[in-house]
């Protein structure tokens, strides 16, 4: 696994699982705006 260099104060990119929809936010929103779904960082992984 890589090391994600992040800054704590720098917005990151979100995406939804279930539709898609990509947000900008220093913390995960939790659940996608558009339809409830949740959110990962897209900085992170899928393992």
């Amino acid at each position: 696994m890589r090391d994600v260099d992040q800054t704590p104060t720098e917005e990151s990119p979100y995406e939804c699982f279930e539709c898609g929809n990509v947000v900008l936010a220093e913390d995960n929103p939790g659940l996608c705006s558009d339809c409830g779904g949740e959110m990962r960082n897209r900085r992170t992984p899928i393992e």
